[in-house]
């Protein structure tokens, strides 16, 4: 198999994190690629029109996208269970915090993008700012969340990783930390895992 994937990528994180979880890390040649907001990228449009990272090239040629679905089915090789619940209420719910940190780290791309990519002129504060709060107030709600805190390392806690680490990187003044002391110490605490630590972001 085959990802594509940037080290600053928090989606392509997410796999790496997976793979190493799920002992499938040894199974998957990582290709570095580059995508950019207003830069053609041809050769990858072939493999996803979406030009987003990571997607998983299985050895028949078939693509799996996006970075839930890839640690879905690593998951699922590695027997299931073990990141994301087979079934019952706990899958679900699991699922839609998932969905919550991949919104999250959605609206904190787009902030990336706006700041660093957009001309000046045509920057949108109230848009970035609008965007910013979702992934501020997701944080917020995690804060408050001691069941995902303290709980088994599934994709939830992956999730959650990423947007921290990925808030590290990006938006390093934001105060993430001082505004919420349980994340900070779930993040430390997480960061002496060997997967979360092998896997975190070059200093940008």
């Amino acid at each position: 198999m085959k990802l594509t994937f940037s080290p600053a990528s928090p989606f392509a994180r997410k796999v790496r994190i997976a793979a190493i979880e799920t002992g499938l890390i040894d199974k998957i040649e990582f290709v570095p690629a580059t995508v950019a907001p207003g830069q053609a990228n041809e050769d990858y449009s072939k493999i996803t029109p979406l030009k987003k990272l990571p997607v998983l090239i299985l050895d028949n040629g078939d693509v799996i996208l996006d970075s839930y679905v890839i640690v879905e089915y690593l998951d699922e090789l590695a027997g299931g269970g073990k990141l994301i619940p087979a079934s019952g209420p706990e899958r679900w719910k699991v699922k839609s915090d998932h969905s919550l940190l991949q919104g999250m780290l959605d609206a904190m791309l787009l902030c990336r993008y706006e700041g660093m990519v957009r001309p000046e002129p045509l920057r949108w504060k109230a848009w970035s700012d609008d965007h910013w709060n979702r992934a501020w107030t997701g944080m917020a709600r995690f804060e408050n969340k001691p069941d995902v805190l303290s709980g088994p390392f599934n994709i939830v806690q992956i999730g959650l990783v990423c947007v921290l680490g990925y808030a590290d990187f990006r938006f390093a003044d934001c105060g993430w930390r001082k505004a919420f002391p349980k994340l900070d110490a779930f993040h430390q605490k997480m960061l002496e895992r060997p997967s979360v630590k092998i896997s975190a972001p070059p200093p940008a």
